[in-house]
């Protein structure tokens, strides 16, 4: 369901713990990693014999990784240059044990000083050993030289990155502060947290995980923080039964719709149609009941209340209804008047079944804070990073600056499951972990958007998936939706409906 994805120093500590704990040798440990990249290398490029390659090595473990990988390519009869940038004397531990290796083995050798010109020499193939995944400082003049100088030449020579692309930093995945734009990056046992954040792409290209033998119980007795969702979260759906029938699919009650809103709240109830619920029945304002139904027999609909508005009355209609149901979406739509927010309000102190809180309901929330206390533990709260800047006071450039350790924060803060949503969607658990989806999907960006998710995740709820398990497969199936329609919308002009209407074909093509 979730792989690995853990930061810098955790994976110093299952390294660190491999060797202690397990007695690995550090040196089998970097043997491994140098076989499984070459073995990508000549996946992703192709033979090397008799090709020129340069090599960039570092001071530490990563430039260690260099020194194997060119002991190991010269023998595959690829012409290998080394640049290290520290004296042969300082390198240590594993790093020294295979440059001397690498020594014996006939590679060629080249001091790089930080006083010498930088001036790279024509290459088939550079590989970039020159930082690794602990660099989080700005990159010195002559680091940023040299990276500057890979760059420079990206159209003329493979780019292939160990571990981390140099200059980026592998927990935030923001250049500091530029990085090397490699066509491959392989790392190895996990990606590093950093390494799958959207704004990474541009720096690892083509990002490749290798396995180097750290044992599961390494793993498993030192736990990360942070996990992807990868394909087998489609274990989670419920499965199918040749009795089932539309009272044993779940019933979903979708809250929200205002004037000029009422779309809204129809996308979201089309979502959890498609999303496999059972039924799903649209609460509005009464006066509004015709416009949200509009062209959709399959929707049920209720109006509250006794005009086009809430008010008092809708309030009073509400609160008996609840219990009815298996799950509830509310917000789409909803609106951001007094007699909207009173609608949350009731609805957080009446007591609800799970529930999932969108746009106008996480707005009343921002508003009326002390709600905040009595709302329901794993409840899923769905902003985008407006919605969530709202909720904390901060800005949108504050929110996208730290968007892990906000999501992170405000769900063990409030006991919630905090989505927030964007590329690279982070998911906030109340016990501290995060989990983050491997999609960005620019078609996506469309109005309505929001509302699909909020439909496909509150049909998973009503179908009985675990609250945490539901927002991250709702998010991972509004992921795969958005990958899916790209075929048919290369430069977008999608339309919401069509995200909702393609789930059922995603599934067959994932699952079948």
């Amino acid at each position: 369901m979730f792989s690995h994805l853990p930061t810098p120093m955790e994976m110093s500590g299952w390294d660190k713990a491999a060797i202690n704990d397990t007695g690995i040798r550090g040196e089998i440990l970097m043997e491994n990693a140098a076989r499984e990249a070459v073995s990508t290398l000549l996946c992703e490029y192709g033979s090397v014999k008799n090709k020129t390659i340069l090599i960039i090595s570092g001071a530490g473990n990563n430039g260690g990784d260099g020194f194997v990988i060119g002991r190991q390519l010269t023998d595959l009869g690829a012409n290998v240059l080394i640049l290290h940038t520290a004296p042969k004397n300082k390198y240590k531990g594993e790093a020294s044990y295979h440059l001397k290796l690498a020594i014996k083995s006939g590679v060629q050798f080249k001091y790089f000083r930080a006083v010498d010109k930088i001036d790279l020499p024509e290459s088939d193939i550079i590989i970039d050993g020159l930082l690794g995944t602990g660099f989080n400082n700005e990159l010195r003049p002559f680091t940023k030289g040299i990276v500057k100088a890979v760059n420079k030449v990206r159209n003329r020579s493979f780019i292939f990155a160990i571990d981390v692309p140099s200059g980026l930093n592998a927990l935030t995945g923001k250049a500091q502060p530029i990085a090397i734009l490699a066509h491959t990056t392989v790392t190895f046992e996990a990606a590093k947290v950093g390494l799958i954040l959207p704004e990474a792409k541009q720096f690892t290209g083509k990002l490749i995980v290798k396995k180097i033998g750290i044992p599961n119980k390494v793993k498993n007795d030192h736990p990360v923080s942070h996990y992807l969702i990868n394909d087998s979260i489609y274990e989670q759906l419920p499965s199918l039964t040749p009795t089932m029938h539309k009272g044993t699919s779940g019933h979903v009650l979708i809250i929200g719709g205002s004037i000029g809103l009422t779309g809204a709240l129809q996308l979201a109830g089309l979502a959890a149609l498609r999303a496999g619920v059972g039924l799903a029945t649209l609460a509005c304002p009464a006066g509004l009941a015709s416009q949200v139904k509009a062209y959709m027999p399959e929707l049920m609909t209720i109006g509250l209340g006794c005009s086009d508005h809430w008010d008092d009355q809708a309030v009073k209609d509400l609160i008996p209804l609840l219990k009815n149901y298996d799950a509830i979406a509310i917000g789409p739509g909803l609106g951001r008047t007094e007699g909207a927010m009173n609608i949350v309000e009731a609805m957080i102190s009446a007591g609800h079944p799970p529930a999932v809180f969108d746009a106008d309901a996480l707005y009343a929330l921002s508003r009326r804070s002390h709600l905040l206390i009595s709302i329901a533990e794993n409840s899923i709260f769905t902003p985008h990073p407006g919605e969530m800047g709202r909720l904390i006071n901060k800005s949108i450039a504050e929110i996208e600056s730290s968007r892990i350790e906000t999501a992170r924060k405000y769900a063990v803060s409030k006991k919630v499951i905090l989505v927030l949503k964007g590329a690279g969607t982070i998911i906030g658990c109340p016990d501290g972990k995060t989990i983050i989806s491997p999609i960005s999907a620019p078609n996506l960006a469309a109005a309505g958007s929001g509302d699909i998710l909020s439909g496909f995740t509150g049909a998973l709820l009503a179908r009985g998936v675990p609250a945490m398990q539901s927002a991250c497969l709702g998010v991972y199936l509004h992921g795969k939706c958005g990958l899916y329609i790209n075929r048919n919308f290369p430069y977008r002009g999608n339309i919401a409906s069509e995200i909702a209407n393609s789930l059922p074909q995603v599934l067959k093509e994932e699952l079948c």
